[in-house]
């Protein structure tokens, strides 16, 4: 159990919204017209990305992954699927959500602090709407991130088109730099329509009336306590093997507590004050902050104005196939 410690100590667990560290060239889908102005950032866990440039912020073991994804107006992110549950909450701006092989089988715009949670196994791809570059988090289970991500076939046919050829061991190559797959390695082979008949095209009723929840709607269920956003007993009914929870203003205590598993701090709105048996550090907006197992702690608000967060821990479930709507 952790006892103490140092403000130095807790600063090297917290990622700062300024200081986080881009890498472009993430994905398969990084040349393809439309995709090729978005940023991928690793904040904790290996993630899930397919490029040696991608900078981690923090790798130590949580459970889960957490990323985020900043895209300036009109940038898309392309079809794709996880093995385990993805959640995503947006930081800034507005964006369209929207699933199925081909994108099409339906669509939700979300705004600051809505959530989404998508099930495993579905075919999901998001775009900025709004005027200003913008930025939407991620929580994708397990500490592998479910060993990587299954691209719609014709994610990556368009990618050959403009050089990205990525591997069966899940490594991209660019012949607009030289670069080949090596001798003995194959390219990743597309999914089969048998395959792709595993994919379910979920209706909006379920992926909307399930898995989305209005920030605004959570904020007044917080009221009096932290309101449990995704769990086996959450607002969205779920088990992706972590759970979580919306703490606002009113719903924030000065009591001290700690847990078994580390835990995540994710601002959403207002400044926040951590505070630990050892000191105190300031969260903003964007900020992601790991607090280490044992360590007795409290988040409150650090001055007047709304202010909530987004807390994050592992649960014992494994991570895998999604449990919502069962």
């Amino acid at each position: 159990m952790t006892a103490v410690i140092t403000v130095a100590e807790m600063e090297a667990r917290i990622v700062r919204y300024g200081a986080l560290q881009p890498c472009k060239t993430a994905f398969i889908d990084a040349h393809t017209p439309g995709s090729d102005q978005k940023e991928n950032f690793t904040i904790i866990g290996g993630g899930v990305s397919e490029s040696p440039d991608q900078h981690v912020h923090i790798g130590i073991p949580h459970g889960f992954n957490i990323g985020a994804a900043g895209q300036p107006p009109k940038c898309r992110n392309s079809m794709h699927s996880h093995r385990t549950a993805e959640c995503f909450w947006v930081l800034s701006g507005r964006w369209r959500f929207f699933w199925g092989r081909h994108g099409t089988a339906g669509e939700v715009f979300l705004e600051q602090g809505d959530i989404i949670n998508i099930p495993t196994g579905i075919f999901r791809g998001f775009e900025n709407v709004g005027t200003d570059y913008a930025m939407v988090m991620a929580i994708l289970g397990g500490d592998d991130a479910g060993g990587g991500v299954i691209w719609a076939p014709h994610v990556i046919e368009d990618a050959q088109a403009h050089g990205l050829v990525l591997a069966e061991t899940g490594k991209l190559y660019d012949t607009k730099k030289g670069q080949a797959l090596p001798d003995g390695v194959k390219p990743m082979p597309l999914l089969t329509e048998d395959e792709l008949a595993g994919y379910p095209e979920m209706s909006p009723m379920q992926i909307v009336g399930q898995g989305v929840r209005r920030y605004n709607d959570l904020v007044a269920l917080a009221k009096d306590k932290p309101v449990k956003v995704i769990g086996e007993r959450g607002m969205i009914r779920d088990r992706p093997g972590f759970d979580v929870d919306l703490v606002t203003r009113s719903s924030a205590t000065e009591e001290m507590h700690s847990h078994d598993r580390a835990s995540v701090l994710m601002p959403i709105r207002g400044h926040w004050k951590l505070i630990w048996k050892g000191g105190e550090a300031l969260l903003d907006p964007g900020d992601t902050a790991s607090v280490p197992a044992g360590l007795s702690h409290t988040a409150v608000p650090a001055m007047s104005g709304e202010a909530a967060l987004y807390h994050i821990i592992a649960t014992d479930d494994p991570a895998g196939p999604s449990t919502m709507g069962q």
